[in-house]
């Protein structure tokens, strides 16, 4: 059992560890692996194929084993390295610790975005982006988007997405109008009013966490540890709501084999979302 800290809370030699061993499993070619999963599994409503990771109520646990899948990758490089989360509520900032010289580095500089600070700066030499979605080999950041401002999600938001008992509902997508993973998620729920939470985050930053490689940045995983965590947070406040669809949807549902019911498994892994309803035997958050 290990915990996960608010980024906040890390010590500096928790923070490089952290980051010492993100950047060992980048050279290694492992990080990049993690990215190109993401981009396979990053299917819109408007593709026929299985979408388990986005636009579906499968986005929560699919995302809660792809992390559990990368921290044991940094634990095989350093076993006491776990994934932190960053509160975006509270430090929402450009100035808050996680964009420090000695953690994620900060905003990407004008005119081309690119990180110039920290250890995933380009020019360190040591964070090369794969040229498949840019022909730039450097981290970009373009905090709070100035040619079309967007903020980061405060805690009403959150309030609002928690306050919702039902988990999901149909049309199982990125326009189902009420349930909690949609409002967390953040496709437009609200009468189809802009975008929400999770994917204010990713427009926030901008740059590579703007996209289907978002991984690329490493605040990917701080921001989806903290979605896991708000997850944990919604079970906890309707302790009788389940996972939804519980079963597989009617044979004439145009669904039915796009989405993930609680027993059916997901890809990469064979692992079913009922088998991760319950993270508490394998980390905590503190």
């Amino acid at each position: 059992m290990h915990s996960r800290k608010n980024q906040r809370d890390l010590t500096r030699t928790e923070k490089k560890r952290l980051v010492d061993a993100i950047l060992e499993l980048k050279r290694s070619g492992r990080y990049d692996d993690f990215v190109t999963l993401h981009r396979q599994y990053y299917v819109t409503d408007g593709e026929s194929r299985p979408r388990p990771a986005h636009m579906t109520p499968s986005f929560f646990p699919w995302h809660r084993q792809y992390l559990l899948e990368f921290e044991k990758a940094l634990q095989s490089v350093d076993p006491r390295v776990s994934v932190p989360y960053w509160d975006w509520t509270r430090d929402n900032t450009a100035k808050s610790s996680l964009w420090a010289e000695d953690f994620l580095g900060g905003n990407g500089r004008p005119g081309d975005r690119q990180v110039m600070t920290g250890p995933f700066a380009y020019r360190r030499g040591g964070w090369r982006i794969r040229a498949e979605v840019t022909d730039d080999h450097f981290l970009r950041r373009n905090f709070g988007r100035p040619s079309a401002p967007v903020t980061l999600p405060g805690a009403a938001e959150v309030d609002r997405a928690l306050g919702d008992p039902v988990y999901d509902t149909a049309p199982w997508n990125s326009v189902s109008a009420t349930g909690f993973r949609n409002r967390i998620e953040g496709w437009g729920i609200r009468g189809g009013r802009g975008i929400a939470n999770h994917n204010k985050v990713h427009r926030w930053i901008g740059g590579s966490m703007a996209g289907a490689a978002s991984p690329d940045d490493p605040v990917f995983w701080l921001h989806h540890a903290f979605i896991d965590l708000l997850w944990t947070r919604w079970q906890k406040a309707h302790p009788r709501a389940r996972y939804l669809p519980a079963r597989a949807l009617p044979a004439d549902d145009p669904q039915r084999d796009r989405i993930f019911p609680l027993d059916r498994p997901m890809p990469p892994w064979d692992v079913a979302p009922s088998q991760l309803m319950d993270h508490t035997r394998l980390y905590r958050y503190v």
